[in-house]
């Protein structure tokens, strides 16, 4: 027997075995959104600009594990990256910020920092547990369950002319923290079983303090019911912290045939007025109405937002958001997409927005 041959060829075998079991288990995903946007700032002297974006391009990894008695183990791992720009500079640490911010670098609204070296950064991260009857449990950066409802509602989600860039939606559907943002640090989320189309889920952060006594532990809860073409959900979150620190929303989708139409309500206790730049107090409400009208491959749609000014101190005011958008789906996985919004504050100059783009997802 030829041991130098016999070798190899074991080892070989040994790990095209793994791999295939790594390959059943595990899947590779990701979403590429690149399109050129160009905003029209009017005031006393226009400016313009024009810029290509790849709004929350991503790849990740997702599996499971079956452990028996229908249990199975669950992991996400999610990076962010940037295909117009090398080395970039984004250290991975996300902050809430507007559209337009000087280091809004993806487009997506998540104001991102400007140390580092690297161009790839992380996005939702977690490992679980689900059940066929009980739901699942997962642990680590997950999407808060108030953005996973926004998100739910806007058919161009994760484009550059999606709802929360515009403020369409609040701040709390963007960045990332401890402290109410979009995507939860530090964070357990429960998601229910589907009972008859009702659905329930929630948050707990711990927050790690950084050694300056905080203890604020904040969470969210929420509700959803989709049943034919009806979805209606209720969402409460808090950062823990006492006073004016909390928000609520109510929203819902109904479609019928080939027209969709949707409403969402966001009540602010302080906690959307401590994201939004200029803004304390509380009572910066938002509201968004949209609607659609599907034609076989061909989607136009168009929505509405308005953001109050809050009983706090603000240099902000009310803000009147709009946007009409038209998509060409060329198959599953990819479209092309066309479109103009407004964003229009009482005290402050408007900005128009023109944007075009391609998005693929695998």
């Amino acid at each position: 027997m030829n041991i130098r041959k016999l070798l190899p060829a074991t080892i070989g075998a040994v790990l095209a075995g793994s791999m295939g079991l790594a390959q059943a288990d595990v899947s590779v995903f990701g979403h590429i959104d690149e399109s050129i946007v160009r905003n029209d700032n009017v005031g006393g002297s226009d400016t313009s600009d024009a810029n290509f974006v790849c709004t929350t391009c991503s790849i990740g990894f997702k599996g499971s594990e079956d452990l028996g008695n229908g249990l199975q183990a669950i992991f996400k791992l999610d990076f962010q990256y940037d295909i117009n720009n090398r080395n970039n500079g984004i250290s991975g640490k996300e902050v809430a910020a507007g559209a337009g911010d000087p280091a809004d670098v993806n487009g997506d609204g998540d104001k991102v920092s400007n140390s580092g070296k690297n161009g790839l950064f992380d996005r939702d991260q977690w490992l679980g547990l689900k059940g066929n009857n009980w739901g699942q449990v997962r642990v680590g950066t997950i999407s808060s369950v108030y953005k996973s409802h926004g998100a739910m509602l806007d058919p161009i989600y994760r484009t550059s002319v999606q709802a929360r860039d515009l403020g369409i939606q609040s701040n709390l559907h963007t960045g990332a923290g401890e402290e109410g943002q979009g995507r939860a640090t530090n964070t357990a989320r429960y998601d229910s079983p589907s009972w008859n189309g009702l659905k329930v889920a929630g948050t707990f952060t711990l927050d790690s303090g950084k050694g300056n006594g905080e203890d604020d532990n904040p969470y969210g809860v929420g509700a959803s019911y989709e049943n034919g073409g009806i979805l209606v959900f209720a969402d409460y979150i808090t950062n823990n912290t006492g006073g004016d620190d909390s928000a609520w929303k109510v929203g819902g989708k109904y479609t019928l045939n080939n027209f969709a139409v949707w409403g969402q309500y966001e009540g602010d206790k302080g906690l959307i007025s401590s994201k939004t730049a200029g803004t304390t107090g509380d009572d910066a409400n938002v509201y968004m109405v949209g609607g659609s009208y599907t034609m076989g491959n061909n989607l136009l749609t168009a929505s509405y937002g308005k953001q109050q000014s809050g009983s706090g101190k603000s240099t902000v005011g009310e803000s009147n958001q709009y946007e009409i958008v038209g998509v060409h789906n060329m198959s599953r996985r990819s479209l092309v997409y066309a479109g103009y919004a407004k964003i229009d504050p009482n005290n402050s100059n408007d900005t128009s927005l023109f944007t075009a783009g391609m998005k693929h997802k695998f």
